[in-house]
């Protein structure tokens, strides 16, 4: 029988998050050829007494197991040589701060299963918590622009039981008539637009968005057709753009001046071009005051994301001159809010709803022992990378 161990996080700041919640562990212990043990943990957002009361075991070493689940990158000196894991490494985008990780995993000869790499035959990803990113994040960016105008004001996401609670504080609230900008079409954009539509907030189309002005608040969806175009065809295909993104601009420029608050939810990498560019801040046509990179990716789609800030204090400024990191809510400032693990401010919620997709997605496959979905996901097969992932060479060394 196959043993899972959902190990303890070890990433500091500590994540509270987990593979599978207790109700799940006991699901799959009574349903399918898997036995699951838990490691014990105090930060965990399911206490250790709510899976002892599931059944599960509770263990200290998980030497035993023949697979290893946790959720953000593991800590160097906890790795257990020669085991399979399956976690958030951020190593695919040769992010230069997991190097030594990367490295420490090939010297252990550990099988690296990334979640981030589990698609569907067309690019989709599988695995995620982008949807309650995409909830806390709109909400984050729109309780910021209510402290900036002082014409809102909404709660902390963290101070909340749960998802359910969280929309009870919703009750009465107020937006005055804005204009934001939603971009992306995954499971960001599809928590972004949960919080538009708790918040009676209308969608309007693009040319709408531009041309008319309204007396109550909308947001323009803005999907990869209305983003970008190719420099010669001025079309957009959405697997040419996946496989050539340099080969396109971006359109978003001239959304600009009739943007309140931007909400980002794009994926980017190196080659996809920036929404704008730093120096776009001192232009009388930069209207937006408060941006929520919900992808959070530091000088990426958002060039103004400084890096990231605490769940306790999401938000600083960007001086739109000197483009140098500020106190938030200052009148030459453009207010970002950038958090790398935004879905910890609803755990119990975004860890049922991830364990619900690797049930449905994952597990047959580790069960049956082979797959091309978990294929094309191994970085690392026993301490050697993988052939779609020979581009990470230079990255080892």
């Amino acid at each position: 029988m196959l043993t899972i161990g959902l190990i303890k996080e070890t990433k500091q700041p500590a994540d509270n998050r987990v593979a599978f919640t207790p109700a799940q562990c006991k699901w799959i212990n009574q349903n399918l050829p898997i036995k699951i043990v838990v490691e014990t943990s105090a930060n965990r957002c399911f206490k250790d007494d709510e899976y002892r009361k599931q059944g599960i075991e509770m263990v200290t070493n998980l030497n035993d197991c023949h697979i290893l689940m946790g959720i953000k990158e593991v800590a160097i000196d906890t790795l257990i040589p020669n085991k399979t894991y399956l976690f958030f490494s951020h190593t695919k985008k040769l992010q230069p701060y997991n190097k030594n990780l990367f490295k420490a995993l090939i010297e252990k000869q550990i099988t690296l299963i990334d979640y981030e790499c589990l698609e569907h035959e067309d690019g989709q990803r599988m695995i995620g918590f982008g949807f309650f990113a995409g909830i806390v994040g709109a909400h984050n960016g729109l309780m910021a622009y209510g402290i900036r105008t002082q014409t809102f004001n909404l709660e902390r996401v963290y101070k909340t039981k749960d998802y359910r609670q969280l929309i009870n504080t919703y009750f009465g609230v107020k937006i005055p008539p804005i204009k934001i900008a939603v971009t992306g079409s995954g499971r960001v954009s599809h928590g972004i637009i949960e919080i538009m539509n708790l918040m009676d907030i209308q969608e309007v189309e693009p040319e709408e968005f531009i041309e008319q002005k309204f007396t109550y608040p909308v947001y323009v969806h803005l999907k990869g057709k209305d983003l970008y175009q190719h420099k010669i065809t001025e079309n957009y295909k959405r697997l040419d753009f996946h496989q050539n993104p340099q080969d396109y601009n971006c359109l978003f420029k001239k959304y600009l001046p009739f943007t309140d608050v931007l909400l980002n939810g794009v994926y980017w990498d190196t080659q996809v071009p920036r929404l704008f560019e730093m120096e776009d801040l001192k232009s009388n046509q930069f209207k937006i005051s408060t941006i929520a990179d919900i992808t959070d990716d530091k000088h990426g789609s958002i060039p103004c994301n400084l890096g990231d800030q605490s769940i306790e204090n999401p938000v600083y400024g960007v001086d739109r001159n000197t483009f140098n990191k500020t106190e938030p809510y200052l009148n030459h400032v453009v207010d970002v809010m950038a958090v790398g693990n935004l879905p910890n401010e609803l755990p119990r919620d975004a860890s049922r709803y991830f364990g619900e997709q690797l049930i449905k997605y994952i597990l047959p496959d580790l069960i049956k022992g082979e797959s091309n979905i978990i294929d094309k996901a191994t970085i690392l097969n026993e301490g050697k990378i993988t052939k779609p992932f020979e581009y990470m060479k230079g990255f080892a060394k």
